[in-house]
């Protein structure tokens, strides 16, 4: 099996932890799905030798993990900071900004108090990890990340135009 095929693999399986995340409503069972994602997404940024998106998928990956205890500002800022000083050191073009503004905005997204903005702002970081996926020639993950996009879609769409629809 070549690092490749299996990098895609692994994102196929993230995918099934992705699409499970928006289904909920509870911010933490939310970002602990995304937690399990992220640990198999950041093993296929290494298999594809992509550094600067594997170690702010490492880097998200914890963030996730903190995310369910803490809605911290402070920690908001500390994981954007971690995340830029990461992209610095293994900075390789434009996929690495690309990414870096990605994990921005899902580490705005990680720290927030409300699911609503929480998906909103996961929606804009995941377009960027899109383009990021496309950049470097993933197409499981380009996939992975359209149905991330479908599935925070749908369930932004039954907690909040269904529900108040119904009222």
């Amino acid at each position: 099996m070549t690092p490749f095929f299996l990098s895609q693999v692994l994102v196929a399986v993230a995918i099934c932890f992705d699409l499970m995340s928006f289904q909920f409503k509870d911010r933490r069972k939310i970002v602990t799905c995304l937690f399990f994602a992220g640990t198999l997404i950041s093993s296929h940024f290494i298999l594809l030798e992509q550094w600067t998106a594997a170690s702010l998928m490492v880097i998200a990956t914890i963030r996730y993990l903190v995310s369910v205890f803490s809605t911290s500002p402070k920690l908001k800022y500390l994981f954007c900071t971690a995340s830029v000083i990461s992209t610095v050191v293994t900075y390789s073009g434009l996929a690495s900004v690309i990414s870096c503004f990605a994990s921005i905005f899902q580490s705005i997204a990680a720290f927030n108090k409300d699911d609503r903005r929480l998906r909103e702002f996961m929606i804009v970081g995941t377009a960027l990890w899109l383009i990021h996926n496309y950049v470097v020639g993933s197409p499981t993950a380009v996939l992975m990340e359209v149905l991330f996009i479908f599935s925070n879609l749908i369930g932004y769409y039954r907690y909040y135009y269904k529900s108040s629809a119904a009222v």
